[in-house]
C-alpha cells in the first residue's frame, strides 16, 4: 500500500481509466447466486476452526461479475458504511485486486471483520434480491478481497503520518473505538487506546466465537494498528463516571493528559431475567460462556469451578437472536447432549420477503444459521416463569406458551397465556437476551461518545460507522467548527 503522506483520509479513488469503467455485463442473467457454503456439520462441529468456506479465484470473480452496477445501487443506501459494491465488485471482476481492496477500504476500515460477520444489509437491498432473490455476494466478495490484499502485500502500515500534536483517549477497543482510532491517527492525531480486558476487539473477540471470527484475523489488524502509531493499553478499566466539568478524567490526567476522549464502552448490562431460581448454578448470562470459551482458545486456563461448559448436558438457550445462536454452536463444540433455544416472540414470517418491511429494507424472516443447522429445537412464543432445580443446581426451567394480542390502548401488544405451563430439562440456562442501553451524563465539549454506548447494541457494521463519524466530530472540534 503506498504510503500516506496527507493529515485527511483519502477518498475512494475513480474507476475511471484503471479498472476501465462498469462492465455492463448480463452476468445476472446467466450466473446464479453461488455461496460459498459451510464445511460439513459432521466436520466443523468438532473444532472451533471457521465454518464459511471459499470460493476459488474463478468463481469468486464470476460472482462479482453479476453486479449489475446499478442506475441507482440501493446497496450504498443500506450500508452504515457508504460500501459501494458495484465499483470494487467491478474491479474484482475484471482481476484488479489492489484497486479492488483500495475502494473497498476506503469507506471500510476493517472489511475482514464485516465480509465474516455482517448481515449484509447491503445484499437485502441489492436490486437482484428485489428481482429474484439472489442478490451479489458483496460479503463473501469483500471478505476474499481482504484476505488476497493481505496475502499479496497490498496492505502495508501508514508510517510517515502527520502528527498535529493533538492527543486522543480512546475508551474501549470493540469496533466502535477501533474504527474511530485508525481514522483519527490516519488524520494526525497521537491516539491511546485503554482497553479494561487483556485483548482488543470487544465483542469481536469476547463475544463473537471462533468458528465466525478467528481471533487471529483480530490480532493482524490490531498489528497493524500499532505500526501506525496507536498505542494500546490493556488491563485497564477507565472510570467514566468521573469525568469533570473540563472533560478530564483524573487517572487519564496523571498518564496521558489527553486534549479529547472518545467513549466507546459497549454495552456491558446484559438484560436479565429476574424470575424464581434465578440463583441456581447452571443459570448463566451468554456472554459469561461465550467470553470464557474464546478466552480457553486463547490459553487461558480456568478451575473446574469456574469452568462454565455444555459437556454432556441439556441446554436451554433464552432468547432468539446471533448472540443465542452463538451459544447453540459453542454447545455443540463443547458436547452437548441437546440444544433448545426459545424465543418469547412470535416466530418470524419464513421465506425471503417480509410483508411488513418490504425491500429495499432488511426483512425481519426467520432466519437459521449454521448453528441452527448443527441441531436445535427451537420454539417461539415461550414465556420463562422459573428455574428448578436441585442441590442448589438447574434441573429444569419451567416455560409456558403465551400469545400476543392488540393493545386496545395502542402500543405494545399485550402478552396472554395460551398453554398450561411445561418443564424443559436443562442443566445449563444461557440468557441470550439483549444489553441494556448506557446512560450518560452530559458531557463537556471535548468528550465523545460512539457506537453502541450511544446508541444501544447493534451491528458490527453500524458501530464502525459510528466511531467514523465521531471520529470526525472529534476532528471538527479542533477545527473550532
Amino acid at each position: 500500500m503506498e504510503k500516506n503522506t496527507s493529515t485527511q483520509i483519502q477518498p475512494a479513488p475513480s474507476l475511471k481509466g484503471r479498472a476501465g469503467g462498469a462492465s455492463n455485463s448480463p452476468a445476472f442473467l446467466t450466473v446464479p447466486r453461488q455461496e460459498a457454503g459451510y464445511r460439513p456439520i459432521h466436520d466443523r462441529i468438532h473444532d472451533f476452526g471457521e465454518v464459511e468456506q471459499t470460493l476459488n479465484t474463478r468463481e469468486r470473480k464470476l460472482q462479482a461479475s453479476r453486479c449489475m452496477d446499478c442506475g441507482v445501487p440501493f446497496c450504498h443506501w443500506a450500508c452504515p458504511l457508504g460500501n459501494k459494491p458495484p465499483e470494487w465488485n467491478n474491479a474484482l471482476f475484471k482481476g484488479d485486486w489492489e484497486l479492488a481492496y483500495r475502494l473497498l477500504n476506503a469507506t471500510n476500515p476493517f472489511p475482514e471483520f464485516t465480509g465474516r460477520i455482517c448481515p449484509a444489509l447491503c445484499e437485502k437491498a441489492c436490486v437482484l434480491n428485489r428481482f429474484n432473490h439472489e442478490p451479489t455476494t458483496n460479503r463473501e466478495d469483500e471478505a476474499a478481497i481482504t484476505e488476497m490484499a493481505f496475502q499479496e502485500g497490498f496492505i502495508q502500515p501508514h508510517t510517515n503520518i502527520q502528527r498535529n500534536g493533538k492527543k486522543v483517549a480512546v475508551i474501549g477497543a470493540g469496533p466502535a473505538g477501533l474504527a474511530a482510532a485508525n481514522d483519527l491517527n490516519l488524520m494526525g492525531y497521537q491516539v491511546t487506546v485503554f482497553e479494561k480486558n487483556e485483548a482488543a476487539g470487544g465483542l469481536l473477540r469476547y463475544g463473537i466465537p471462533n468458528f465466525k471470527l478467528n481471533k487471529a484475523i483480530i490480532d493482524r489488524r490490531i498489528k497493524l494498528l500499532e505500526q501506525e502509531g496507536i498505542e494500546f493499553k490493556y488491563g485497564i478499566a477507565v472510570d467514566i463516571d468521573h469525568i469533570d466539568s473540563l472533560g478530564h478524567i483524573e487517572f487519564l490526567e496523571k498518564l496521558e493528559k489527553p486534549d479529547a476522549i472518545v467513549l466507546a464502552t459497549g454495552t456491558p448490562t446484559a438484560r436479565d431475567l429476574k424470575a424464581p431460581g434465578r440463583e441456581l448454578g447452571g443459570v448463566h448470562f451468554a456472554l459469561e460462556l461465550l467470553s470464557q470459551q474464546n478466552r480457553v482458545l486463547a490459553g487461558i486456563e480456568f478451575s473446574k469451578e469456574e469452568r462454565i461448559t455444555a459437556k454432556g448436558k441439556d441446554v436451554l438457550v433464552i432468547g432468539g437472536g446471533d448472540t443465542g445462536s452463538d451459544c447453540i454452536g459453542t454447545a455443540h463444540r463443547q458436547g452437548c447432549k441437546s440444544v433448545t433455544q426459545i424465543e418469547i416472540m412470535p416466530k418470524p414470517v419464513e421465506g425471503p420477503v417480509d410483508p411488513q418491511n418490504p425491500w429495499p429494507n432488511y426483512p425481519r424472516t426467520l432466519k437459521t444459521t449454521s448453528s441452527h443447522e448443527e441441531g436445535c429445537t427451537r420454539r417461539w412464543n415461550i414465556n420463562t416463569l422459573e428455574f428448578l432445580g436441585k442441590e442448589g443446581k438447574l434441573t429444569g426451567v419451567k416455560v409456558q406458551e403465551i400469545d400476543w394480542e392488540p393493545n386496545p390502548n395502542g402500543g405494545r401488544p399485550i402478552m396472554v397465556e395460551k398453554g398450561a405451563p411445561e418443564i424443559i430439562k436443562a442443566e445449563l440456562c444461557l440468557l441470550a437476551m439483549g444489553f441494556l442501553k448506557p446512560e450518560h451524563p452530559e458531557y463537556p465539549a471535548n468528550v465523545f461518545v460512539c457506537g453502541d454506548s450511544a446508541n444501544g447494541a447493534s451491528l458490527v457494521v453500524r458501530a464502525m460507522a459510528s466511531g467514523k463519524q465521531t471520529a470526525e466530530k472529534v476532528h471538527a472540534y479542533f477545527q473550532g467548527k
